[in-house]
């Protein structure tokens, strides 16, 4: 990629040795990342990208080992434009491929990752078509008596390569999201081969780019893909301490007495009404014990019935001060444990209960054409948004749902709230 092959002779000059070796090591190197990847449980969208990305490049390499060899015992003009034009179109597609990568890793708007997207892919044909124009016209190259004979617009056929690696420097350097290790990565890999090709106009017959595209690829994986990984199990690690913590938190003392105290006084009065109530009350502690070590994504219809087991034995305390409406028209998407049962308690603790009347709380869930929805609304006190930090240590309990909906589940939770008139939390979930 972004060089052009030097003519080897059939005596293996040292430039032949050197450019073999670079290949079988490199190549050796990018496989040890594939086979990683291949392995790899739950392979991020970004990290499926790079797979692709480096299993080409693997075969770019290999191709260009296996015409060094070939070219010892066999030549002919057909098979330098056949070569020539398959590897031309190897190198653009090799670029295509990285784009796509970088697209994947950096977190775009919607529109702007489609209209990045639109120009890789129009750039991209535009190119290929050129590639494949030159077979008959000779606009970059052609053969003469087994020789490989460059045009003097040979470096347009390079345009589309110098391109894509401007736009993904530029769009990665003033990107603010991410971390200086992320753009010095990209960077690397934009500018390195650039430098390569002055040293190896100075130096032909040494594959010097294809050194410095296998050097670039190792920050690549190193500053990017590994580093990620490092950093996303210590954030998990970080969240299931705060996971447990607060799950912890959820099982209040005054909840399990309350709740004891209501069963109590209902076995002399129902029987048949507190066996119910402590069947619910042993669910509910069952549930968030066992939401301890649960770190996988749960149906969001087992969370719908905690939710249901925890409402019942509140309405044993409260009970016509507290009216629940169910609108469940989706129930087949998952949910982080323990992620809106929370919510419904806040907004019955610290919404409706704080009415002397009580009120009503609303439970809802459908989907639209990208996302799973769920809404819960109280008719409570509410409150003014602008007199509420929610990112102080007395919300800890709702960052750590917030932290936990949008990591493990990729998912947003948005707050709207007036001051007398209740509130309205609404989490969504990519599909």
């Amino acid at each position: 990629m972004y060089y052009y092959l030097i003519e080897v002779d059939k005596k293996m000059a040292p430039n032949v040795i050197f450019n073999i070796t670079v290949c079988i090591i490199g190549a050796s190197f990018l496989l040890l990342h594939i086979i990683s990847l291949a392995f790899k449980k739950n392979r991020r969208k970004d990290e499926n990208y790079l797979f692709i990305f480096l299993a080409f490049t693997v075969i770019h390499l290999l191709t260009y080992l296996t015409f060094t060899f070939v070219k010892v015992n066999y030549i002919s003009d057909a098979f330098i434009k056949a070569f020539y034009t398959i590897f031309y179109i190897f190198n653009n597609l090799e670029a295509f491929l990285f784009f796509l990568y970088m697209l994947s890793y950096v977190n775009f708007s919607e529109k702007k990752r489609n209209v990045l997207a639109i120009i890789n892919l129009i750039l991209f044909s535009l190119f290929v078509i050129s590639d494949i124009v030159n077979i008959f016209t000779g606009i970059y190259f052609t053969a003469d008596n087994g020789t490989y004979l460059r045009s003097k617009f040979m470096i347009i056929s390079q345009g589309y390569q110098f391109l894509l690696l401007a736009i993904v420097f530029f769009v990665t350097i003033l990107n603010k999201e991410l971390l200086i290790r992320e753009k010095v990565a990209f960077a690397t890999y934009c500018l390195l081969p650039v430098v390569a090709i002055i040293i190896q106009n100075a130096q032909p017959g040494f594959a010097i780019a294809y050194l410095s595209i296998i050097i670039s690829i190792e920050i690549l994986f190193l500053f990017l893909n590994v580093q990620k990984n490092i950093l996303l199990a210590e954030e998990q690690k970080k969240s299931k301490d705060a996971q447990i913590k607060v799950m912890m938190s959820q099982i209040q003392p005054h909840f399990i007495y309350n709740s004891l105290s209501s069963i109590s006084t209902l076995i002399s009065i129902d029987p048949n009404k507190a066996q119910k109530a402590l069947d619910d009350f042993t669910e509910y502690l069952r549930h968030n014990l066992s939401s301890l070590t649960e770190a996988r994504l749960i149906p969001f219809e087992d969370e719908l019935k905690h939710i249901e087991t925890y409402i019942s034995l509140e309405k044993i305390r409260f009970n016509e001060r507290l009216n629940v409406i169910y609108d469940i028209k989706v129930k087949n998407f998952s949910v982080p444990p323990l992620s809106i049962q929370p919510i419904v308690e806040n907004a019955i603790k610290h919404g409706i209960l704080k009415k002397i009347e009580g009120g009503t709380l609303t439970l809802r869930s459908y989907e639209s054409d990208k996302h799973y929805v769920i809404e819960v609304i109280d008719d409570g006190v509410g409150f003014n948004m602008d007199d509420v930090d929610f990112n102080n240590n007395q919300h800890f309990g709702l960052n750590n749902i917030k932290h936990r909906i949008k990591n493990i589940s990729k998912g947003d939770i948005k707050i709207e709230s007036k001051l007398g008139e209740g509130t309205k939390v609404t989490v969504t979930f990519t599909k």
